[in-house]
């Protein structure tokens, strides 16, 4: 135990201190918990680690503040909090400058401000010093700044700690730079790792990420019952019927709150219909803009607004209080998520309003995210292959020599710079020639993990045991007994009624049904493609216009009957979808009407496409050019970024129909990165096509 005589040993008089800085904190009739003076003093005090996982509400913040805030005054170096949200970061921020404690941030959305947050920093002027994970591995942070701070910090803290771990729900490969940093640290640096939403396995992985699973490391673990949540599943139906049932009851919800969804274009529709109908709400989602994200966090805490309809880009550390109800459009993937997700409601009243809707779509949602998990050890090997020791790849020079789109192989980056493959340096990444090995096991494991907990998602629906139980038992809450929670509709018997009124449901209908999604061309080239052969770069020029397609998959409205039309097998287009289609051409605000309707050639749906095409072709009087065939000897294989996709379209079809001065409508069944339609519309124009209107049945988003 260090026994520095610049800090006052335990007692009364400390915690009368720590006491002090939480009223300044919560207000005059706070109260500190015993377990979060236990925290505080093993951390201020006797300078252990400690993994705190305690629900949300209970204090958590309040530990690492009053802490940073009693070090400092011992003398002590600033506290450094690695948090993963800007959300959280201004929350925490303001929380800091009412207990008289200085905190600043270092983020993505505040870059101007660096410079005289380092200054600030080097001038001892900052009690706390707020990071996203993501600047851990920043060269200039991590040469810089980080190594004066991992020997001079009072506190190091990981907040939302099961973002470390890939068993977690929210598994971040930036947060795993942490465990670098706290091998750092000065042998008296404490460390709190905290997090509300982690079960027996994340805890473990947490710990041993962390490196604070020591003998000597304190472990606060408590239960997870939230008293003031009242959880209800409602069964209402089909995607209409549960928006309708939505627009219906969301006024009579008490406060106001979040309407989560599963994806951008669901949130986006529903706020839209609910606008439509008079409710005050807004979308809320990962593509909103910060400052415009920051706008809306403050409208719903200022009751501005009824609900934020959003996806989970809305979550971990947004800290209204008072929050009257959440409800889920769809249910999460696993209960882990769903816990932490409603954990947002009923802070600080005596009843919050939890309501799930279901749907039988909400499966292939899950598929689909399950799909673009860790690649396979054959597409990493390639990332390290691709990479050299002495000069530095950017990851858009990378891109065109590897076949993973942008997200993928960033993810894929950190993991191996984590680990020791590869090393994040100014200008890009470098190969360290390091041994690497591909946990396949572990990644097996996880996915099986994964279908353990969808599996568990869709029993909660369907239980009849107390939800709140079921829900800490996902948890392996350590204080879950026999007794039930005696507020959720299993166990009340009270039930929220899921019929919807047969003329609202059909309006809803209709306007979720109500077809056309404009699609925008591509802009520009993707980098590197002279590496590939492909003399191609900059601004695109002789592109298609913006186009058209029935919905998305994601959409409440068209998803359903899309997906089972492109997942069932190839047959002549139905009626549903050529009416539709005709009235996404009636609404297209055309700058020159088409003269002519031309096929892509479909390997999944060629009779699908064609069909769609003569119908469209005799419809609109257009002249009917067939099919864009591709070449038996080049047809492009599946690639999934934008350089490779491009390449493998690249001279790939045959020579058109005659399209000389034709305004050329170009149909096809699906779009997905626009790069089809983009290099289709290269090969048209330069057969003499005026212009080309791209028109597709679906977009993946």
């Amino acid at each position: 135990m260090d026994t520095s005589p610049s800090l006052r040993p335990p007692g009364n008089a400390t915690r009368t201190e720590a006491q002090a800085i939480l009223e300044q904190l919560a207000g005059p009739a706070a109260r500190l918990r015993d377990d979060q003076w236990t925290a505080i003093e093993a951390l201020v005090v006797h300078r252990k680690r400690a993994l705190v996982v305690q629900r949300t509400g209970w204090g958590k913040s309040a530990v690492y503040f009053i802490a940073a805030k009693l070090l400092r005054a011992a003398g002590r170096g600033p506290t450094v909090i690695v948090s993963p949200l800007l959300a959280l970061m201004r929350n925490q921020v303001q929380a800091a400058d009412r207990a008289g404690v200085h905190a600043a941030t270092i983020n993505s959305s505040n870059v101007t401000e660096w410079d005289s947050v380092q200054q600030r920093i080097n001038a001892g002027e900052l009690d706390v010093l707020l990071v996203s994970p993501e600047r851990l591995n920043n060269p200039d942070f991590r040469d810089a700044v980080l190594p004066a701070l991992a020997a001079d910090a009072g506190l190091v803290v990981v907040d939302e700690a099961h973002c470390v771990s890939d068993w977690g729900h929210d598994f971040r490969p930036d947060y795993r730079r942490i465990r670098t940093l706290i091998a750092e640290l000065g042998a008296d640096i404490p460390v709190l790792a905290t997090t509300a939403t982690a079960n027996d396995r994340v805890v473990a992985d947490v710990a041993a990420q962390l490196g604070v699973g020591g003998g000597d490391t304190l472990v606060l673990r408590g239960g997870l019952d939230r008293e003031s949540l009242r959880l209800s599943v409602v069964q209402a139906g089909g995607p209409a019927k549960r928006a309708a049932w939505l627009a219906a009851h969301i006024d009579s919800l008490p406060g106001s709150g979040i309407v989560y969804t599963l994806t951008v274009a669901q949130a986006h529709d529903i706020a839209t219909l609910l606008r439509d109908q008079g409710h005050a709400v807004a979308a809320y989602t990962g593509s909103t803009e910060a400052a415009e994200r920051e706008q809306l966090e403050e409208d719903l805490i200022g009751n501005r607004v009824k609900a934020l309809i959003a996806t989970s880009a809305l979550g971990m550390g947004f800290d209204k209080p008072d929050l009257g109800f959440v409800v889920h459009l769809g249910a999460p993937s696993s209960p882990i998520v769903y816990y932490q997700q409603v954990g947002r409601a009923g802070r600080s009243t005596a009843s919050a309003e939890v309501i799930l809707l279901p749907g039988r779509e909400d499966a292939d949602v899950w598929r689909y995210f399950a799909s673009v998990a860790f690649p396979s050890e054959a597409m990493v090997r390639n990332v390290i292959d691709a990479l050299e020791p002495d000069r530095a790849l950017s990851t858009a020079a990378l891109e065109p020599l590897v076949d993973l789109n942008r997200s993928r192989l960033e993810m894929v980056l950190k993991v191996l710079d984590v680990d020791g493959g590869v090393r994040r340096v100014k200008g890009g990444w470098i190969g360290t020639g390091q041994p690497w090995e591909y946990d396949e096991p572990r990644y097996r494991h996880l996915d099986e993990a994964r279908k353990r907990e969808q599996q568990a998602m869709l029993d909660y629906q369907s239980t009849s045991e107390c939800r709140m139980s079921f829900l800490r038992k996902q948890l392996d809450d350590p204080e879950l007994g026999p007794q039930p929670c005696g507020r959720c509709d299993n166990c009340t018997g009270a039930r929220y009624r899921g019929e919807v009124d047969d003329a609202a449901a059909e309006a809803t209908r209709e306007r979720l049904m109500r077809p056309g999604v404009e699609i925008a061309p591509r802009k520009q080239w993707p980098t590197g493609l002279g590496k590939l052969g492909i003399e191609l770069s900059g601004r695109i020029t002789g592109g298609p216009a913006p186009g058209r397609v029935i919905g998305r998959l994601t959409d409440l409205g068209w998803g359903a009957r899309l997906r089972a039309v492109l997942d069932g097998p190839d047959a002549e287009v139905p009626d549903e979808l050529v009416a539709a289609a005709i009235a996404v051409l009636k609404a297209w605000d055309w700058v020159q009407r088409p003269t002519a309707v031309l096929a892509l050639d479909s390997v999944g749906h060629p009779v699908l496409i064609r069909s769609l095409a003569a119908r469209l072709s005799e419809v609109g009087r257009l002249k009917n050019l067939g099919v864009l065939n591709y070449s038996p000897e080049h047809r492009p294989v599946a690639a999934a970024n934008s350089a490779y996709r491009v390449a493998a379209l690249n001279a790939a079809w045959e020579a058109p129909a005659v399209v000389d001065g034709e305004i050329v409508l170009v149909v096809d069944d699906m779009t997905d990165t626009g790069w089809t339609l983009t290099m289709a519309t290269q090969v048209l124009r330069a057969s003499g096509a005026v212009d080309v209107l791209p028109f597709a049945l679906a977009s993946v988003s």
